[in-house]
């Protein structure tokens, strides 16, 4: 031996001296963090010789293997002084369990070696991965707490089919990628390795050599259930426990309901942005659940609609370019934090939807982009892998496995976090190849066609899956163009989601009401045109955090005239909004009048509801949102044409609209009547489906909401005098820049 240990003799077969010893080229691997097979080399092996261990720990001047008991079972010979280590065990005829004990003139430290134990995944793992249908694959890769051959630690399981090698770094080893080198999976090439004694907390990313045998950007776990505060950027590891929810009852009712048919009220809130902590800090989960959710439930809505919660670097994105998918975002708090809050939602009757961003994600250094050396992720060809508009990648729909992380995710957020349902981002630029891209930028099917197959197969299975699996939830579709069918059934070649926005409706109807009143009979279509197609899907109608961003003003901001009228203004929109067929969505904010439009870094302007035109605009939405859910003939057809009939359509001069709303039994139908112009409408008479009695449940032009206070007395009596197609009629009041409801009282109701 030479004084530093190495040994100096070589057999004929290549190993140094004794045939149990380890290489020299598998030492140098090692050493070097390039081994293909680490778990060939270190650890324990049986040879020729005998059983021998051999172990790198770096750091160490000493080492000896000893039983979990603690008895010595015999030391190791330093064989490199950056800590190789290996001893033929005398007298052992069986694999056995063993710790390792190391000194440095700084002192001592006890660890059990990764490399002792074998493989935790499986050839199902492998097999389902390849087939892109591991509905449960977020339960096999990333991180996950457990005891594996009687020892407790941490699974770590990546995919990345094309490295050449992956380590795991982290507070564990010093970021050392020597240190836990991974087992790769042939068959799948995905790469795992069991820790021992890794806990709750930890931080880890991924060491990756690429393709080309250059070593990547530390990676964070792209299946990471938690992660760091940005700008810090490891992944977190989670205790794998049970979380002890309550909302039983809740599941149950979800199960059994048609969201068609039922009030769907959305209340769309941007987390870190709608209220903000002392000194701007965001607020904890907990937090949100103590004040948002009741909140929320007082108002009458329905649902809460979060923008992207995942984690994400940059907060100017609003989580719309998402890292990490599988991470509740830390800005307020771990995945246990954000379980507790839909649990409290549900406990309130509130359901929890998430926005969901599968169309494209950063290129941050540390994210899936070229992970592995190369497009994984990605689509490799530029012109389908790259989006113009975002600087982001695009995901490989057409790849079995990439297809299956994005479904794995959705699933999991409907899984463990009980989420209700799902509205997916940015859904048109998935669905055409040459979306935002000039000719020449773009490569077209064989047919010549534009339409992106994989993405369409991807989303039709994605929905086929969230509602074969998960009975009772939504998803919904953020798709600004004509496709046709995106709300059908995937049996029937529609993309099979339960909703989507109705973005011509929102444009159309924005503009009208941005019209000064005098201007409104020259775009009186604005109101009426989106009729034509309103039951050609199931809508969603949206006043989302797009249309309150970058110049366009809040809704309140965007109507013309003074303060009053502003504020008539968006009381008479919203009440049209509630009337028509369709799911409402309002922006956080927008329910008491923001006068400023949203900034994503500051809480809303809560101060205003010290004022009372701020006052009446909130309790006009919660009582709008109390009609909507009590009456059947305001949701039990919003998507079907038998629910909607038109009373007055033309009358551009007055700038009225009228409209009937019918339940299932057509019995206690609502009229809403509106009227767009500052001049009120005395003695209007208005065509209606039954004589008798109409209660005027809904008046936004109420004094207590800010109004001036006209109206029919609360009530108006039908005569049965035909107008127009209905057979009876009455003389009602319009007040200026509002909007009423009349429910119908049948007799044996009086």
């Amino acid at each position: 031996m030479t004084q530093n240990g190495h040994v100096s003799s070589q057999s004929t077969d290549g190993r140094r001296g004794a045939a149990w010893r380890a290489r020299q080229s598998d030492i140098d691997a090692i050493l070097s963090a390039r081994c293909g097979d680490p778990f060939a080399v270190l650890g324990l092996h049986q040879t020729e010789a005998g059983f021998v261990i051999r172990a790198f720990a770096p750091g160490a001047e000493t080492l000896e293997a000893a039983t979990p008991g603690g008895d010595r079972i015999a030391a190791l010979e330093r064989v490199h002084p950056d800590g190789f280590f290996e001893a033929l065990i005398p007298g052992a005829t069986q694999r056995f369990p063993y710790l390792l004990r190391a000194k440095n003139a700084q002192g001592a430290w006890d660890f059990c070696d990764p490399y002792a134990f074998g493989p935790a995944l499986g050839q199902l793992d492998d097999h389902l991965l390849v087939a892109g249908e591991h509905q449960k694959l977020y339960e096999r890769l990333g991180a996950h707490t457990l005891t594996h051959e009687g020892v407790h630690g941490a699974l770590f399981a990546v995919w990345a089919p094309e490295a050449l090698r992956v380590s795991v770094v982290g507070d564990f080893n010093r970021w050392d990628g020597r240190v836990c080198q991974m087992r790769k999976r042939i068959d799948s090439g995905v790469w795992e390795i069991f820790i021992p004694g890794v806990a709750r907390g930890a931080r880890y990313k991924y060491e990756i050599v690429g393709r080309d045998g250059g070593l990547a950007p530390l990676k964070a776990d792209p299946f990471g259930r938690a992660a760091e505060l940005r700008p810090a950027t490891a992944s977190v590891v989670v205790a794998d426990k049970p979380f002890p929810w309550t909302d039983d009852a809740f599941l149950a009712q979800r199960r059994n309901k048609d969201l068609r048919r039922a009030p769907m009220s959305i209340y769309e809130v941007h987390l870190p942005s709608w209220r903000r902590g002392p000194e701007g800090r965001f607020l904890t989960y907990d937090e949100l659940a103590a004040e948002l959710i009741p909140y929320a439930a007082d108002l009458g809505f329905t649902h809460i609609e979060l923008l992207p919660i995942s984690e994400h670097p940059l907060d100017a994105s609003w989580g719309y370019q998402p890292i990490g998918l599988f991470a509740p975002t830390s800005r307020h708090g771990d995945p246990a934090g954000f379980k507790r809050f839909v649990n409290c939602a549900h406990e309130a009757g509130l359901g929890v939807i998430l926005d969901w961003a599968p169309a494209h994600f950063p290129t941050d250094a540390h994210g899936l982009a070229m992970f592995d050396g190369g497009p994984l992720y990605e689509h490799s060809d530029p012109r389908r892998g790259f989006h113009p508009d975002w600087n982001t990648a695009i995901y490989d729909f057409g790849r079995r496995e990439v297809a299956n992380f994005l479904i794995a995710n959705a699933l999991y957020w409907l899984d463990c976090f009980h989420i209700d349902g799902l509205r997916v981002d940015a859904v048109a630029s998935m669905l055409y190849l040459d979306y935002s891209r000039k000719a020449g930028e773009w490569a077209p099917n064989p047919d010549g066609s534009n339409d992106n197959r994989d993405a369409v197969r991807f989303l039709q299975r994605f929905n086929e899956l969230v509602y074969g699996l998960f009975p009772g939830v939504v998803t919904i579709a953020e798709e600004s163009t004509s496709w046709a069918g995106v709300s059908h059934p995937t049996s029937a070649g529609g993309l099979g989601f339960g909703f989507k926005w109705n973005m011509g409706w929102m444009n159309d109807t924005l503009a009208y009401m941005a019209t000064d009143p005098v201007h409104r009979k020259w775009r009186h279509d604005k109101l009426t045109f989106g009729l034509l197609y309103a039951f050609s899907e199931n809508f969603v109608l949206p006043l989302s955090h797009d249309e309150v961003v970058h110049g366009k003003g809040s809704i309140v901001a965007k109507m013309p005239g003074d303060e009053w009228r502003r504020f008539a203004n968006a009381r008479a929109y919203y009440g049209f909004m509630w009337g028509q067929p369709g799911k409402k969505l309002l922006f956080m904010g927008q329910e008491f009048g923001q006068t400023s439009e949203w900034k994503f870094d500051q809480s809303l302007e809560w101060g205003l509801l010290e004022y009372a035109p701020h006052q009446g605009l909130q309790k006009f939405i919660r009582d709008l949102n109390r009609a909507y859910g009590h009456c059947e003939a305001l949701h039990a057809r919003d998507c079907e044409s038998e629910g909607f009939q038109w009373i007055v359509v033309e009358d551009r001069d007055n700038s009225v609209f009228a409209f009937v709303r019918y339940g299932e039994d057509r019995m206690r139908p609502i009229v809403v009547a509106a009227n767009f112009t500052p001049v009120p409408r005395e003695n209007y008479i208005l065509g209606l489906p039954h004589a008798g009695r109409w209660r005027e449940t809904i008046n936004s032009d109420a004094l207590e909401y800010g109004g001036s206070g006209r109206g029919n007395l609360g009530e108006v009596r039908a005569a049965h005098e035909a107008l127009g197609a209905f057979p009876a009629s009455a003389p009602i009041v319009l007040p200026p820049l509002a909007t009423l409801f009349f429910e119908f009282i049948p007799d044996e109701l009086e």
